[in-house]
């Protein structure tokens, strides 16, 4: 390998996947190619245009490859780009990859013969209660198209995020989408959408991204672009805020607070974003398989990539608690990874200016977020703890058992705030057993006291994740103690073990490689009844003939509903609109005897 870290950045295989960018490797100059060192040693590889197609740490390992073209007018545009996790999977970015269609029939409107865009616009603007001026930013004038019968399609268009398997878009699967960028020349901050299903360290990535593009576009100039946040609508959040704080500085005029003003989804885009003065920069070590994340030379995150818990150790400065007690400090010039009482260091190379920053005091909790597995943690290869997140096809393709568990959690948490009787079902229950919800464990729980919850686990890098989830939750609420009444345990032979009449309620997600024939139907619903006590009740999510065994065993149902109907599946509709489900699966609420 090279010792020229411009040699390593463009000669290596996997750094430049895109057929364009191929020549640069051969001879930078010859290509029309130019470098840049920043003042951090990080290496931007320039096309002659002056568009950046790569861009790496100061040992040339790649941060994020563009692909650039031209449009009908002749305009460059970004066509696709990879970025580089902290944990070394690549994603994708593809504008505009994800186009949605909605057709309107007008011809029974009178006047619709003269019809305009922004009449379309006004009605849109209207359907989705947003200022008109958020529908023209994002629908062009060839988004609207009304034919001679009277028939109007409206195309939304949105950037698509892909996990990219093998590094490179050839097997692409689909992971978020974001509002619609101008990235020949940025000029508001995005709504990201399925956040849920970014992979971790995605936003991060994507914003390295966008300020890297601003930079090249605001280099020379007297002042920055100010950016708002825009979307249609806007979803404010804390983790939002803090994304964006990491890269731009909110400004808020009036001496208003800026973090309440984004927070107000109505308001949001009244906070002005400027590039910060510090943004955090990331260091990859091919040795130990880490890449360090610095800002302001303090170091924020470390992250080693075959750590079976998918997790970052982070700085605890200005933390009340470092997340499941997984703090990274430099102390004596060496990067120490401190889990619980657990203590590694990291031989690795600092960079130039980076501070010693030990002894900041966080205290550790009293109890690890492991514990709650009665069997220990199940063996979970690195890449499957990093990558437990959910993930939903654009089209037509049945969603998977996970995925498709959100759905029926969500709703049942939303009906026990608004329903008196199913509130009071969960909040009056003491014994609660959930059965195959490896994806929405936490879900399930209600935090208002200390119960006893017993989760049969089949998928262990999804219930990791929820335990590493139900961990923050009570450190948030500083109640550990509930947190030490969640036991999992493997499923083999679940219902088994467990002592009859011993539950109050039952979360149950029929499985889908158990088949559906009726005898393995009834036995699940005896097993069901078996340990749930008289007058306990059941949520059972399964195939439409499932109610049908429910009777014989004591079960009576109180209401079902098709899952596709609930208002939290038709919502996921709106951003992906061919979704499909299993066909026929059921939502039961059962009562013993």
């Amino acid at each position: 390998m090279p010792s020229d870290p411009r040699l390593v950045a463009l000669a290596t295989p996997g750094h430049l996947s895109f057929s364009t960018n191929l020549p640069f490797a051969q001879d930078l100059e010859q290509a029309g190619g130019r470098v840049v060192r920043q003042a951090t040693g990080h290496l931007v590889f320039y096309r002659s245009d002056g568009r950046r197609f790569l861009a790496t740490d100061p040992e040339g390992n790649p941060l994020h490859e563009c692909e650039w073209g031209t449009d009908a007018a002749g305009d460059g545009v970004l066509l696709r780009a990879r970025l580089r996790l902290d944990w070394g999977q690549w994603v994708g970015l593809k504008p505009s990859g994800m186009v949605n269609e909605t057709s309107l029939n007008l011809a029974g409107k009178p006047g619709w013969q003269r019809l305009t865009a922004d009449d379309l616009r006004a009605m849109a603007a209207q359907a989705l209660r947003v200022p008109m001026e958020e529908v023209r930013f994002f629908y062009r004038d060839e988004d609207f198209l009304i034919e001679p019968t009277g028939r109007a399609t409206i195309r939304q268009r949105k950037d698509a995020l892909y996990v990219l398997q093998d590094g490179d878009f050839e097997r692409a699967r689909f992971m978020s989408c974001m509002g619609v960028m101008n990235w020949p020349s940025i000029d508001f901050l995005p709504v990201v959408e399925l956040f849920k299903s970014l992979l971790p360290g995605t936003g991060s990535a994507v914003f390295e991204l966008i300020r890297g593009l601003y930079d090249d576009q605001n280099d020379g100039g007297s002042t920055s672009r100010p950016l708002r946040y825009r979307g249609i609508p806007t979803y404010p959040s804390e983790a939002a805020f803090r994304l964006f704080s990491s890269f731009f500085t909110p400004q808020a005029a009036g001496g208003s607070d800026s973090f309440t003003l984004f927070m107000n989804p109505e308001r949001s885009s009244r906070v002005v974003w400027l590039p910060a003065a510090t943004m955090p920069i990331r260091y990859f070590d091919q040795r130990t398989g880490a890449c360090l994340t610095f800002q302001g030379g303090l170091l924020h995150r470390a992250t080693v990539a075959s750590d079976s818990s998918g997790l970052s150790y982070v700085s605890p400065k200005g933390r009340r608690f470092v997340p499941c007690d997984r703090r990274a400090e430099i102390s004596e010039g060496h990067v120490v990874l401190k889990d619980r009482n657990h203590e590694t260091t990291l031989a690795v190379t600092l960079p130039q200016g980076s501070l010693e920053q030990s002894g900041v005091p966080v205290a550790m909790s009293p109890v690890d977020w492991r514990s709650v597995f009665v069997q220990g943690v199940p063996p979970i290869l690195p890449a499957d703890a990093y990558g437990a997140v959910l993930l939903y096809p654009e089209d037509d393709s049945e969603i998977g058992e996970c995925a498709a568990q959100p759905f029926v959690a969500d709703y049942l948490q939303d009906l026990g705030e608004q329903d008196r009787e199913i509130g009071a079902v969960l909040s009056q229950a003491r014994r609660v057993l959930i059965d195959n919800g490896d994806a929405v464990i936490a879900n399930c729980i209600t935090f208002d006291r200390p119960r006893d919850y017993t989760v049969l686990v089949r998928y262990p890098a999804f219930a990791q994740k929820q335990a590493q989830q139900l961990w923050s939750i009570c450190a948030e609420l500083q109640r550990w103690d509930w947190l030490s009444h969640i036991r999992f345990i493997s499923d083999e032979g679940p219902y088994d073990r467990e002592a009859p009449h011993s539950y109050d309620v039952v979360y149950h997600w029929a499985s889908y490689d158990r088949g559906d024939l009726p005898a393995g139907l009834a036995e699940r619903l005896k097993g069901i009844s078996r340990v749930l006590r008289e007058g306990g009740h059941a949520f059972v999510i399964g195939p439409a003939q499932l109610g049908q065994h429910g009777a014989s065993h004591g079960l009576h149902i109180l209401w079902e509903e098709l899952v596709e109907q609930l208002p939290t599946f038709r919502m996921h509709r709106t951003i992906l609109p061919k979704a499909r489900l299993r066909e026929g699966v059921t939502l039961f609420h059962m009562r013993k005897g």
